[in-house]
């Protein structure tokens, strides 16, 4: 399901765009798309972050990567 957001642009603006063949739309769907992707990159960087200062010297990184290692071949 989709839906509809508008956005103003000044008249000069809209005249440039349709002048160069800029297809809005998609445009502002890509840009969007592109802005929550960062965003989102962005707040899982914070929280590894966080979790690492919160783990550091608690988990044994050479135990913890055998346990994935394990992990990875029971499947």
């Amino acid at each position: 399901m989709s839906v509809v957001v508008s956005v103003r642009v000044p008249k000069h603006l809209k005249e440039k765009l349709e002048r160069y063949g800029i297809d809005v739309p998609e445009l502002i769907r890509s840009k969007l798309v592109e802005e929550v992707e960062r965003i989102e990159r962005e707040e899982l960087r914070r929280l590894l972050d966080e979790l690492k200062s919160r783990l550091q010297g608690k988990i044994d990184p050479y135990e913890l990567s055998k346990l994935v290692e394990e992990g990875r071949g029971e499947r």
